[in-house]
């Protein structure tokens, strides 16, 4: 019986909002669960947007990666 394990080497995820302390807390949230998977945080890229009307809107890109 042959038994392997693979494991997840790069993951990207992509966040969204539209205040940034909620931004934040996503991705806070996932960082703690990627960790149960050895995953640390590689990069992390966001943008800020404004609508016609003035409402902002948050994007992120967290890229993690094997520890």
């Amino acid at each position: 019986m042959n038994f392997q394990l693979d494991f997840i080497e790069d993951k990207v995820e992509f966040f969204e909002a539209t205040n940034i302390k909620s931004l934040q807390k996503q991705i806070e949230s996932q960082i703690d669960e990627n960790r149960a998977l050895m995953l640390s945080v590689h990069s992390v890229s966001h943008q800020m947007q404004m609508n016609e009307n003035g409402q902002t809107y948050f994007t992120a890109v967290v890229h993690f990666k094997k520890k």
